[in-house]
């Protein structure tokens, strides 16, 4: 009898897994499915939809010094954002100047931070935050913006999630909260989670292999892999979270996974492989991202759609990027 072998791929790369994770050396010169080039800039696209009002939004990016705020602040710059010079750093970076995208910085430590926010926001009431740290201080400084009352967009991962929302439902702040700042990947999660609920138990008996490749900077599981990965339980698969396989070698990722050497110090490779318990069938979920300007624009977006809510006092307060593209936000 024949062997039957269907396979669903949702990507453009070259990973193929045979055993725990095998994986086709073409794919590098493959192009990845979700990059950082196109036709429109952000620019153009902001000066068709955003009015005047939303580019006289007073910005402060926290964690100025790291590559997403970065990437943030030049998108935000490039976008016409009223960049507030102050961030927040470590205490070893605390009085150092950081000149980002031509623009000067003042980062300030954990000791003043409370008082720099609360006179920031008196000089500019309108402050929208958005949060690029470490994942060790996202639930400090959540409850630091819900003190002084300021609207903000988390970017950064991990923290007990669970008590950074409570945070902000007690405190009714406005905030868009979310792990993946990526429209484009957000959608594709939309999916999933639409699958799931609708189909559930799809996928029962089938065993999961999960890969998660990210730059050596990115000390936790992603996000991203785990919202996935939750999806899939739902359909039926067992699966537990630490089966994650997490690549952080940049020798591994440009040999075995195959990202650009050029993006070795800024990428997102993500691969799901599902096999039939007879292995006659499989299916492969795939999504590559190289750069950063992705999650940077999607960021943008999200203070432009934070704004909107803040100014229209609307009732609901909590947002995720879900909430964004419902807006019809997307490029």
């Amino acid at each position: 009898m024949a062997t039957l072998l269907h396979q669903l791929t949702f990507f453009s790369g070259g990973i193929r897994p045979k055993s725990a994770i095998h994986l086709n050396q073409r794919s590098r010169s493959r192009s990845p499915l979700i990059s950082m080039s196109s036709s429109v800039s952000l620019v153009q696209h902001l000066e068709k939809t955003a009015s005047p009002q939303d580019l006289s939004i007073p910005v402060m990016v926290n964690g100025c010094t790291g590559k997403m705020g970065k990437a943030v602040i030049k998108a935000a710059d490039s976008a016409g954002l009223n960049l507030v010079p102050v961030s927040f750093g470590s205490a070893e970076e605390c009085g150092k100047t950081v000149q980002v995208n031509g623009k000067d910085f003042l980062v300030h430590g954990p000791a003043d931070r409370e008082n720099v926010l609360a006179s920031v926001f008196d000089e500019h009431p309108n402050l929208i935050v958005i949060d690029y740290t470490v994942p060790s201080t996202v639930n400090d400084n959540a409850e630091l913006y819900c003190r002084v009352g300021v609207p903000f967009v988390m970017g950064t991962t991990g923290g007990d999630r669970g008590r950074l929302y409570k945070t902000v439902e007690d405190s009714k702040v406005y905030a868009v909260i979310s792990p993946q700042m990526g429209k484009q990947v957000v959608a594709f999660l939309a999916a999933m989670e639409i699958m799931a609920k609708e189909f559930p138990g799809a996928f029962s008996g089938y065993s999961l292999q999960v890969m998660e490749s990210h730059q050596a900077s990115k000390v936790d599981t992603s996000g991203t892999a785990k919202a996935v990965v939750s999806c899939f339980q739902k359909l039926g698969v067992s699966f537990d979270m630490d089966q994650i396989q997490m690549i952080r070698d940049p020798r591994r990722q440009f040999e075995m996974v195959g990202v650009p050497e050029e993006h070795l110090p800024g990428h997102a490779f993500h691969m799901y492989h599902l096999t039939s318990p007879d292995e006659t069938v499989s299916f492969e979920f795939q999504h590559n991202v190289c750069g950063r300007s992705i999650y940077a624009e999607g960021t943008i977006d999200a203070v432009l759609f934070l704004a909107k809510k803040v100014r229209s006092k609307a009732d609901k307060r909590i947002y995720d990027m879900i909430d964004v593209l419902r807006e019809g936000n997307m490029r």
